[in-house]
């Protein structure tokens, strides 16, 4: 009986013994290193890819001015008020004169001594042509008597000379009204440069606009070239959008854009692409376009971040797969087909992609191959997998 309760032991330590082993090959076939990679797959498509680009940009104002003095100075005062609506040619601000208006009367002064003196050099000048004008005639006059042998031959020299003089002093006085014309035309254009600094102590605005910063206070001093008021026109308000430069196939001004602003995110603004900068980022990697509203919206403000999606060119039919199914195997681009023989990469080429997640590719495929989308960990053409509907924690 004790050898009948010993065997039966025995038999059933061997026979959970081997449900134990079992159990372990079993786990270990399944989830441990020696199990398949767990995949996802989908079949290629064939259809009409609507390609586009997205990107995130900031409105700003295409039209912006800085407005402030051209020399140093003290704000004598701010006549606007940030938000304020402006029109061309108001007065924003003024700023002081200081000692403008007492250089001008000097200057004034001086503009009417200087008249005075091209008076007096002109008073001087005819009586130097009338006195050249008599010299001229006693000479002419004393060379015939001479010639008569009426007068001394020093006598006409005497009157030679004194024409000579007479001439000299009438391009003397000729000089001296020269001279005092230019002094009168210098002091005229130093008073007209002092009138025209002092009206750049007005500063007006050069367009119709808005108001979007007041820099200065009455009583500041600021240097040349320095804000006292920043001033916008809305109307010329565009979204600088950053592309990714991987992505920016078919960047091209003239293509429709649709905006979501901030402010109004379910609401899409048309626009289009009006210019494509020529510069890059090279430090993110970015593509810079400037996207005009049609009509731009109504209380839009500079530096509001917007999304941005154009719309490019529809694309020819072609075979479809989502982006996270394209690999790369060095400097090859391809997919991982998984087909009756076995895993093979198949090199193919990405034309263009679509908001969707989807690319159209042309290479070695067909409509209906499956491809691997996602896999557990990385794959190879030795690799064995299993695929399921779903890897934990995809898409979340």
């Amino acid at each position: 009986m004790k050898l009948a309760a010993s065997r039966f032991r025995r038999v059933g330590l061997s026979v959970l013994l081997l449900g134990l082993l079992g159990a372990f090959g079993w786990v270990v076939a399944r989830t441990g290193p020696l199990a398949p990679i767990r995949v996802t797959t989908v079949a290629v498509e064939e259809g009409v890819l609507a390609p586009a680009l997205f990107g995130i940009g900031t409105v700003e104002a295409r039209r912006s001015y800085l407005i402030g003095p051209i020399v140093a100075g003290r704000v004598r005062r701010v006549l606007v008020d940030v938000g304020d609506t402006v029109a061309v040619g108001q007065v924003l601000a003024e700023m002081d004169p200081v000692d403008l208006d007492e250089r001008r009367a000097a200057l004034d002064a001086s503009v009417a001594r200087a008249g005075s003196l091209v008076a007096g050099a002109d008073a001087q000048l005819r009586d130097a042509r009338a006195r050249e004008a008599l010299a001229m005639i006693n000479a002419r006059r004393y060379v015939e008597l001479g010639g008569s042998n009426f007068v001394s031959p020093s006598v006409v020299e005497a009157k030679q000379q004194e024409r000579v003089s007479a001439e000299a002093s009438r391009r003397a006085a000729e000089a001296s009204l020269a001279g005092a014309r230019q002094d009168t035309a210098r002091l005229s254009a130093e008073r007209d440069a002092l009138r025209r600094q002092k009206e750049t102590l007005r500063l007006v605005a050069p367009a119709s606009g808005v108001v979007t910063t007041r820099d200065a206070e009455p009583g500041s001093t600021v240097i040349a070239g320095q804000a006292v008021v920043r001033l916008i026109e809305p109307a010329s308000l565009w979204v600088r959008v950053r592309i990714d430069q991987g992505r920016s196939g078919g960047l091209t001004v003239g293509l429709p854009a649709q905006v979501v602003l901030r402010s109004h995110p379910a609401q899409a603004v048309p626009g289009k692409v009006v210019r494509v900068e020529p510069v890059s980022d090279s430090v993110t990697e970015e593509r810079v376009a400037l996207v005009a509203f049609d009509a731009v919206p109504a209380g839009l403000g500079v530096g509001e971040l917007a999304e941005v999606t154009l719309t490019l060119p529809a694309s020819p039919s072609g075979l479809l797969l989502p982006s996270a199914s394209i690999k790369h195997q060095g400097e090859t681009t391809g997919v991982w087909l998984s087909a009756a023989d076995g895993l093979r990469f198949v090199p193919v080429r990405p034309e263009s992609a679509g908001l969707d997640g989807r690319v159209r590719v042309s290479g070695g495929l067909r409509r209906g191959d499956s491809v691997i989308v996602h896999s557990e960990k990385e794959i190879g053409a030795s690799s064995r997998i299993r695929v399921v509907e779903r890897l934990v924690g995809e898409g979340s």
